[in-house]
């Protein structure tokens, strides 16, 4: 039974009915020795809360898309085959031109959301360079299948959740689908190509979408193995100049990493409640060591560029938790990359999806003027902005790392 299926949710209301009733019924009905009688009691009022409990977690689950399946659940998925030293680049020196084109067998996606403006489809696919085996979901624009664009290439944008978190987050829990699909059908936004791949690959820890040899190739499953997937399969504009990146939490520190670190691959990314050091999350296999968090830093990243790379970053946050990464690096930022901050007030929420939830539709705003495919009568959102930055008295190394007033760095994505 599906972790995130209607029928264990339906199941887990059942069981906690039939918990509630057993006590009332036989309570005063029970035969027997006093010990006995005693332990089936106590038996009932534990049965009683296990289901409370479980009917609770499923709830919280369907909503926040946090566990996908019962190996996320458990700890017991590795969706990682092998992880070859790769080289810098990430593609140990593979001419990828040269790859044979990746044909995939997609089918409708299961689960909330799934069904929603037009369905979800799901693939999966083999890594042939970071030797990753997982999941992909991806949902096309409504103008894909109309008559009129049949030789048009459609702009991507790859959707990446927080820790822990399913690859069906941005269409489960923040609706992405539903609420750009009247935007995209009014012109307002343009019809991107959403793809939502799996990041959590690896039992009870956040690869941080870091490539550490002999462990995982995240960073090149994410920029390469899934964008070629998609271009082979798909009317999808070529990178980078189609192609952006977008994720909240532990995601918006990957987004916001990918696009730096590979300016070939990605013209756009947007960071929602992110950091720039991996140690922003405590269970980041790329907060290991000094090294590989100097190299999975965004901040360190594109204030150590010889030559500004040309991508557009859209970071929002509120004080204390992503708006100070989002600073850090408009400060180090020469043309022509772009950093624009968005400040997010704490009345707006806190670290959950209900923050998230209502930025999508002036993300891909944004998106679609920065990256060049706005409409004439396009809109773009509004935003607000403090008059001074925020700092939460934090130190200057703090807002360079982008996890000041992070309590420790101890919460989970």
């Amino acid at each position: 039974m599906s972790l995130t299926g209607t029928s264990f949710l339906y199941t887990a209301v059942v069981l906690t009915i039939v918990a509630l009733i057993l006590p009332l019924v036989l309570w005063s009905r029970m035969r027997g020795p006093k010990a006995v009688r005693v332990a089936a009691r106590a038996l009932m009022l534990l049965f009683a809360q296990a289901t409370a409990v479980t009917l609770v977690f499923v709830m919280v689950n369907n909503q926040n898309n946090l566990y996908d399946s019962w190996a996320d659940l458990l700890g017991t998925g590795n969706h990682v085959q092998q992880a070859a030293n790769l080289g810098r680049n990430g593609t140990g020196n593979i001419s990828l031109n040269r790859l044979p084109k990746v044909k995939q067998a997609f089918s409708p996606a299961e689960g909330p959301g799934m069904r929603a403006a037009g369905g979800v489809e799901v693939t999966q696919l083999k890594g042939r360079v970071s030797g990753v085996d997982a999941e992909v979901y991806v949902w096309l624009p409504p103008q894909y299948k109309e008559p009129a664009y049949r030789h048009h290439k459609f702009p991507v944008v790859e959707l990446l959740p927080g820790y822990p978190g399913s690859a069906k987050a941005w269409f489960g829990s923040l609706h992405a689908n539903e609420q750009l699909l009247p935007l995209m059908r009014s012109g307002r936004v343009a019809p991107f190509i959403l793809v939502a791949p799996r990041t959590n690959l690896l039992a009870g820890v956040d690869t941080g979408c870091a490539n550490i040899t002999g462990t995982v190739n995240a960073d090149t499953w994410l920029s390469v193995d899934v964008p070629k997937m998609v271009m082979d399969n798909f009317r999808a504009e070529l990178a980078p100049s189609g192609w952006a990146v977008a994720g909240y939490s532990a995601g918006a520190h990957c987004a916001v990493k990918l696009a730096v670190a590979h300016p070939d691959r990605y013209r756009a990314a947007v960071g929602m409640s992110g950091y720039n050091d991996p140690i922003g999350e405590r269970n980041s296999l790329a907060a290991a060591s000094p090294a590989l968090r100097a190299a999975n830093n965004p901040y360190l990243l594109l204030k150590g560029k010889k030559t500004p790379p040309p991508i557009a970053l859209y970071i929002s946050g509120e004080a204390g938790d992503g708006y100070e990464a989002g600073t850090a690096l408009a400060s180090v930022a020469e043309a022509p990359t772009t950093v624009h901050v968005v400040f997010l007030p704490r009345s707006d929420g806190g670290h959950t999806m209900a923050l998230w939830r209502p930025q999508v539709k002036a993300v891909f705003r944004w998106l679609t003027l920065e990256m060049g495919k706005n409409h004439p009568h396009a809109k773009t959102g509004t935003t607000t902005t403090p008059h001074a930055r925020s700092t939460s008295g934090s130190t200057h190394a703090e807002l360079a790392s982008g996890t000041a007033s992070r309590a420790g760095a101890a919460r989970k994505r």
